[in-house]
C-alpha cells in the first residue's frame, strides 16, 4: 500500500529522527524580487512571526488520535466555530507553516509527520493518492481540492530539504507520488490549468450542463512559485506549461475585465463553450453570490503570485502586482482599515462587506514588497496585521504572509 511505503516498512519502530533541521527559523532570505520591506528591525519581524505562530498553533493545530501503529496524528481545525472539521487546504497550510518553523519549534518534525499521516489516512474517493477535501465528509462526495494537495506537495519538498528523506517518512518519494497524482487528476489535459479537484471531468459532465471543466479554475490556485518548485524537483515540463496557462488566463481576464485594477475573480469560465479566453463566472457558480468577484477565494491571489516575484524575480507577475497593489493603496486612501472585504473587478466595493479583515490585507502587504514606491503602504499594512487574530482561514493566510514579510520563506 502506498501509505505504508511512504511511512517506511519498519512496522511501528520508525527510524530515528535527524539531529536537527537544515534550515531552522529564522532564515533571513535575500529575495531576488524584493523591492522594499517593513520598516522595522529584523529582530522584531522574527519575533512577530514566531509569536503569531505560537498563537496559531495553540488555536488550530490539534491532536487527532493515533494511526494503526500507535503513531500520533495531528490536524488543523477548519474553524473555531467548527472545531470537528478539517479541510485539505488547512492541512496544506499547516504542513508548510510547521516545516518553515522548524528550529524555533522543537516539535516541528513530529508535528509535520503527524499531519502527513492524517492526510494519508483521509484519501479522496476519486484518486486515493490525493486527500479528501473535508473531514468528516460532508455528504457531497469525498473528493480532492487542488490547492490543498498542491500545498501538501510543496510542504513535502520543504520537509525533504529540512530533514532529509531517510527517516520514518520518505518525504521526497511522497512528494513525487502526490505530484504525479495532481498532474494526472487535477491538471487540465488540454487547458493545462489547475482544475477545481479530481472530481472535475475535463470535458464536463452532461448532468451539470458542462458547468465544471478543465477551463473553470479557481484563480487562487494559480501558484507560480509552487509550479517552479515542482518543475525543478520533477524535471517535468508540465509545470512550466501550467504556469504558462495561468499567465494566459490572467492576461485575458485583466485585459477584458479588470484593466484598471488587476483584480481576479474567485472563479473563471470560458467565454465560449471550450477554451480561452476566460471570464468571471456567474453568481452561485460554486460557492455563493460573489463567485465572479474578488472575494474570499481570490483574496489569496496577490500572495500566491507575489511569492513568485519575491523568490524568483518574475517580471510578468511583478507587472500584475504593480497594477493591483497601487490600485489597493489608492482605493483605501492608504489606510488599511478602509479596505473592503471584497470588490467587483472594476474596483467598486461589494455592498454590505465594508469591514476590515486581515485576510485581504496580508496578501496585499506581500504584494507591496514587490513595489519600490509603497513603503508607507507596506508599513501601514504590516501594523494592521502582525498581531491581529480572527479565525483559522484568515490567521493561516496571514501567518504565511508574515513568513514572507520577515524574509523567512525560502524556496525548496
Amino acid at each position: 500500500m502506498l501509505g505504508a511505503a511512504l511511512l517506511g516498512a519498519c512496522g511501528s519502530a520508525e527510524k530515528p529522527l535527524a539531529a536537527g533541521p537544515a534550515r531552522p527559523f529564522p532564515q533571513h532570505v535575500a529575495y531576488p524580487g524584493q523591492q522594499t520591506r517593513p520598516a522595522v528591525e529584523q529582530a522584531r519581524l522574527d519575533a512577530d512571526a514566531l509569536s503569531y505562530y505560537r498563537e496559531w498553533k495553540r488555536r488550530y493545530l490539534k491532536p487527532a488520535g493515533q494511526d494503526d501503529k500507535g503513531r500520533p496524528l495531528y490536524r488543523i481545525i477548519h474553524s473555531l466555530k467548527k472545531p470537528d472539521e478539517t479541510v485539505s487546504e488547512g492541512m496544506g497550510y499547516g504542513m508548510v507553516i510547521v516545516a518553515y518553523m522548524a528550529g524555533a519549534d522543537p516539535e516541528a518534525r513530529a508535528l509535520f509527520d503527524g499531519l502527513f499521516r492524517y492526510v494519508l489516512a483521509h484519501p479522496s474517493d476519486v484518486d486515493g493518492r490525493l486527500m479528501g477535501w473535508i473531514q468528516p465528509p460532508d455528504g457531497n462526495g469525498n473528493n480532492s481540492a487542488f490547492d490543498g494537495d498542491a500545498d501538501i506537495a510543496y510542504s513535502l519538498l520543504l520537509a525533504d530539504r529540512q530533514w532529509g528523506s531517510s527517516g520514518g517518512i520518505d518525504y521526497a518519494a511522497a512528494a513525487r507520488e502526490r505530484l504525479r497524482a495532481i498532474a494526472k487528476s487535477t491538471v487540465g489535459p488540454t487547458s493545462k490549468l489547475p482544475m477545481l479537484g479530481d472530481w472535475v471531468p475535463p470535458a464536463g459532465a452532461a448532468e451539470d450542463d458542462y458547468r465544471y471543466t478543465e477551463f473553470t479554475p479557481r484563480l487562487s490556485d494559480f501558484m507560480p512559485a509552487h509550479f517552479r518548485a515542482f518543475g525543478a524537483f520533477t524535471g517535468d515540463a508540465l509545470w512550466g506549461e501550467v504556469e504558462a496557462a495561468t499567465r494566459r488566463a490572467v492576461s485575458g481576464i485583466e485585459e477584458r475585465h479588470s484593466p484598471n485594477t488587476g483584480l481576479m475573480p474567485d472563479f473563471a469560465r470560458p467565454q465560449q463553450e471550450t477554451g480561452f479566453p476566460l471570464e468571471p463566472v456567474e453568481p452561485y457558480f460554486l460557492e455563493g453570490p460573489h463567485d465572479g468577484d474578488y472575494e474570499y477565494n481570490a483574496g489569496r491571489y496577490p500572495w500566491r503570485v507575489s511569492t513568485a516575484v519575491l523568490l524568483y524575480g518574475d517580471a510578468f507577475w511583478r507587472e500584475r502586482m504593480d497594477k493591483l497593489s497601487h490600485w489597493a493603496e489608492h482605493a483605501s486612501g492608504g489606510d488599511p482599515s478602509r479596505l473592503n472585504a471584497g470588490y467587483h473587478l472594476d474596483g467598486s466595493p461589494i455592498a454590505g462587506q465594508d469591514y476590515f479583515t486581515i485576510f485581504f490585507a496580508a496578501p496585499l502587504a506581500t504584494a507591496a514588497m514587490t513595489q519600490p514606491d509603497q513603503q508607507a503602504w507596506l508599513d501601514a499594512l504590516y501594523e494592521a496585521i502582525h498581531d491581529r487574530h480572527e479565525d483559522y482561514y484568515e490567521d493561516s493566510v496571514t501567518l504565511l504572509n508574515l513568513l514572507l514579510l520577515s524574509n523567512n520563506y525560502w524556496a525548496p
